[in-house]
């Protein structure tokens, strides 16, 4: 990951971010408006994206759902936003995001999401594999899950907190544990982001199917496994 688009309309936040990452070794394309940031996103080769969610001109939601649409689903975005409430990054999560930070933030830690993000982006190119249980699998490399061999459209989010369910059956799982492997880097406890997803995604895996395979464990967390009788 070395070419990276920095969105950011607070032109001291933008030259805070930019200044550090270029003096970790990173090519800096900067817009200060969503308009600007998207005819970037077309002429250059971008591998990863930093981008506020209030901008002018185009907001940073619209943003990530057209480099989405443009295919480009490896791309690792990181959202900044002043709100932190659950719904908000929620939202943004929801739209292609894959990480978000909270202003005010330290560079350290906007620097480890992205390093974060990249190792995640080479794992998955590394990996070949199809990942099962019961009727329901997941193909690493074609990023497509189906059930009873019926296709299931998830979310970015989504199919990473799947994957590492199956990456992990039989294990009861904090929501430590999920944040800091699904999101990388531990969210702020006060929100219930964790749940949310959870609840996501057992609507679309298991709505419809008598077999349920995300259980809840209480007091300790979220295990995956076939007739699982502790929930």
């Amino acid at each position: 990951m070395k070419n990276i688009l920095v969105i950011e309309d607070e032109q001291n936040v933008a030259a805070f971010i930019k200044k550090g990452l270029e003096e970790e070794g990173y090519n800096v394309f900067l817009a200060y408006d969503g308009t600007t940031g998207l005819e970037l996103l077309k002429q250059r080769k971008i591998d990863a994206a930093v981008l506020d969610i209030i901008l002018p001109g185009i907001n940073g939601l619209e943003i990530v759902k057209e480099i989405r649409r443009r295919g480009f689903a490896d791309v690792p975005v990181v959202m900044l936003t002043a709100l932190g409430t659950t719904e908000n990054i929620v939202t943004g999560l929801d739209a292609g995001a894959d990480d978000y930070l909270i202003k005010p933030f330290k560079f350290k830690e906007l620097l480890a999401r992205l390093r974060a993000l990249s190792r995640r982006k080479n794992l998955s190119v590394e990996t070949d594999q199809l990942l099962s249980i019961s009727d329901l699998e997941l193909d690493v490399n074609a990023k497509m899950v189906k059930r009873n061999r019926k296709e299931i459209k998830l979310t970015s989010t989504e199919y990473r907190l799947l994957e590492y369910f199956l990456n992990n059956q039989g294990r009861v799982l904090s929501r430590i544990d999920i944040l800091e492997s699904v999101w990388d880097i531990g969210f702020n406890m006060g929100t219930n982001v964790v749940d949310v997803y959870v609840n996501y995604l057992r609507n679309k895996i298991e709505k419809g199917y008598k077999s349920k395979l995300i259980h809840t464990v209480i007091g300790m967390g979220y295990i995956m496994k076939e007739d699982y009788e502790g929930s």
